[in-house]
C-alpha cells in the first residue's frame, strides 16, 4: 500500500510526463499486488516466487515500461544516450566540441554511449529495439543475475535473524510491515532461494527501481555492474571483479570508489596478490576504455563529464535537489568549496575505515560502498534524491542474495 501511495503521488505532483504516466499505471499494479499478498500462503506463490512480487513487477515495471517505450516517452537522459550513440557512430566521440546548451551535454563517460548505438544504427527507427533504456535494463538485469549466481552463501547468521533482516529489506523497499509472503512471525526461511528470489523481485519492483526501469534506466547498468564486482570479490575471483569494475568505471566516474572497497575485501579474504590483480585490471581496463576519448577530445570531455555535473560548467546542472552539498554550493564560491571539502573528507573517512577495518564478506563490503556513495551524493555540489537509490539497492540486493540458502 505504501508503494501504491508513493506511485499515486506522481500524477499529482510531478512536472514530468513520463513520471506521471508511470505513477498512474504503477499505482494500480501495486494495489493489485497488495491484494494478492492477502491470499492464503499456498495460493500466493507461483513457481516458488511470491505472486505478489511478480504482480508488482508486472504492474510497476513491465506494463508502464512497455507503454512509455511504445510512445517514445522518457526522461531527458534517454535522449542524451541516444544522441551520444549518434555522435559516437558519426564522429567517433560522444562529446560535442561546442555544446550550445545543457541539452547537448553528455555528462557520462564514453561507455554509456554504447547504449545509444542501437538508436544510431537504426537511424532513429527500430522502435523499442533502438531505445537506450531497453538496453540499460538488459544490462542491469543480466549483471544482477550474474551477481546472484556468483555471490557465495556462507554467512553464519541464525535463521530468525535471516528472517528479520529480509523483512527489514523489503519494508525499506516499501512493502509494509508484518510477516512476509511465505513466512510467519518469527519463522525460519524454509526455502531460501525462493524466498530470497521473491525478495529480489520485490526490490526490483519497488518504486525507485521500477521508475528508473520504465522512464530512464541511465543508472541501472552501473548498479548491476557494482553488484557483480562485489559478488566476484566476495567469491575470491579477482579477475572477474576487476573486469566488472573496469566496465563500471567506463560508464560513470561515481563507480571509481568501488575499486577501493572491492580491493580491500579481496585483500582481507583472498590475499594481497588477488587484491593487486583486481586493482590492476580495474585501473588498466578503465584507462583503456576511457583514455582514447579523453585524448581525442580532452576539453569537451572534461567540461561535460566532470565540470558540468559538479556545477562548474557554463550552464546550471538539472541535478538540483536540495541536498546538503547543493545547499552549500548555492551560497557561492565559498559554499561550493566547503561542499567539495566535506566531500573529500567523507571519502577520506571511508578510505581510512577500509584500512583499519576492511570488509570480510559481501554484505559488509556492500554496506561500506553504500555508505560511501550515499555520503558522496549527499555532499556533492549537485545531485538528486534519486541517486540515493543506487546505494540502497546495493545494500539490499547483496543481503538478499547472500542469504538465499541456509548456511551449512
Amino acid at each position: 500500500m505504501g508503494c501504491a501511495g508513493w506511485a499515486g503521488l506522481f500524477p499529482l505532483v510531478s512536472g514530468l510526463g513520463p513520471h506521471r504516466g508511470w505513477g498512474a499505471v504503477a499505482a494500480v499494479g501495486y494495489l493489485l499486488a497488495a491484494g494478492v499478498a492477502l491470499l492464503p500462503r499456498g495460493v500466493a506463490r507461483a513457481g516458488g516466487v511470491g505472486l505478489s512480487a511478480l504482480t508488482a513487477f508486472g504492474g510497476a515495471v513491465l506494463v508502464p515500461g512497455v507503454l512509455l517505450v511504445g510512445r517514445g516517452s522518457g526522461q531527458s537522459e534517454v535522449t542524451v544516450l541516444a544522441r551520444a550513440g549518434d555522435l559516437l557512430l558519426a564522429h567517433g566521440s560522444p562529446y560535442l566540441a561546442a555544446s550550445a546548451g545543457p541539452a547537448e551535454v553528455t555528462p557520462y563517460l564514453p561507455g554509456m554511449a554504447l547504449f545509444g548505438l542501437p538508436h544510431a544504427l537504426f537511424r532513429g527507427g527500430g522502435g523499442p529495439v533502438a531505445d537506450p533504456r531497453v538496453w540499460c535494463a538488459v544490462a542491469f538485469l543480466a549483471a544482477g543475475w550474474a551477481a546472484w549466481r556468483a555471490l557465495p552463501v556462507r554467512l553464519g547468521t541464525r535463521p530468525v535473524v535471516r528472517s528479520a533482516v529480509r523483512e527489514r529489506v523489503l519494508v525499506g523497499a516499501g512493502w509494509g510491515a508484518g510477516p512476509l509472503p511465505g513466512t510467519g512471525a518469527g519463522a525460519d526461511v524454509p526455502s531460501g532461494a525462493a524466498d530470497a528470489g521473491a525478495g529480489v523481485v520485490a526490490l526490483v519492483a519497488s518504486p525507485p527501481v521500477a521508475l528508473a526501469l520504465a522512464a530512464s534506466g541511465v543508472d541501472l547498468p552501473l548498479t548491476g555492474l557494482l553488484c557483480l564486482a562485489l559478488a566476484f570479490g566476495a567469491a575470491g575471483r579477482p579477475t572477474g571483479a576487476g573486469l566488472a569494475l573496469a566496465a563500471a568505471g567506463a560508464l560513470k566516474w561515481t563507480a571509481w570508489p568501488a575499486v577501493a572497497v572491492v580491493v580491500a575485501l579481496l585483500a582481507a579474504t583472498a590475499g594481497r596478490r588477488a587484491a593487486l590483480r583486481c586493482a590492476g585490471l580495474a585501473a588498466a581496463g578503465t584507462a583503456l576504455l576511457v583514455l582514447p576519448w579523453l585524448l581525442r577530445a580532452p576539453g569537451p570531455m572534461l567540461r561535460q563529464v566532470f565540470a558540468f555535473p559538479l556545477g562548474r560548467g557554463p550552464w546550471p546542472t538539472p541535478a538540483a535537489s536540495p541536498l546538503p552539498g547543493r545547499l552549500l554550493a548555492d551560497l557561492g564560491p565559498a559554499g561550493w568549496g566547503a561542499a567539495v571539502g566535506l566531500l573529500l573528507l567523507g571519502g577520506a573517512v571511508v578510505g581510512l575505515s577500509l584500512l583499519l577495518r576492511p570488509p570480510r564478506c559481501a554484505v559488509a563490503a556492500a554496506d561500506r560502498l553504500a555508505a560511501g556513495l550515499a555520503l558522496a551524493f549527499l555532499l556533492a555540489p549537485a545531485g538528486r534524491f534519486g541517486y540515493l537509490a543506487l546505494p540502497l539497492f546495493l545494500s539490499a540486493f547483496v543481503r538478499l542474495a547472500a542469504r538465499r540458502h541456509p548456511p551449512a
